[in-house]
């Protein structure tokens, strides 16, 4: 279950920014996670609330955005939406691909006390 490894590296970015900017405590933040990431939204809420139990980030509400993948090809720079498992150039043929959106998990925003 790697959600239980996202989950403590978000509580861990949500400590220091509540260290840093001196607030209570965290009451919602935002996720922003690639579909290449393959993040089952409800461990990751479970995960979360397992970890954020006696922390400034206890009951915080967790808002999952997915991102879907983008590719672009490297012989004629053309930008699609692979398949899963399916790389191939729609324009031509090719499978040498660059993803372009799709593999990032960004904490978007935090909503303090």
């Amino acid at each position: 279950m790697h959600e239980m490894s996202i989950a403590v590296e978000l509580l861990r970015e949500l400590e220091s920014l509540v260290e840093t900017n001196d607030v209570k405590c965290v009451t919602e933040f935002t996720v922003s996670a690639g579909q290449l990431r393959g993040i089952v939204p409800e461990a990751l809420d479970i995960a979360f609330a397992s970890l954020a139990a006696d922390t400034c980030a206890a009951g915080a509400k967790l808002i999952l955005e997915s991102v879907s993948t983008v590719a672009q090809c490297q012989q004629c720079q053309h930008r699609f939406s692979p398949g899963e498992d399916y790389y191939l150039c729609p324009k031509c043929n090719q499978a040498d691909v660059e993803i372009i959106e799709g593999n990032d998990i960004i904490l978007k925003s935090v909503v303090c006390e």
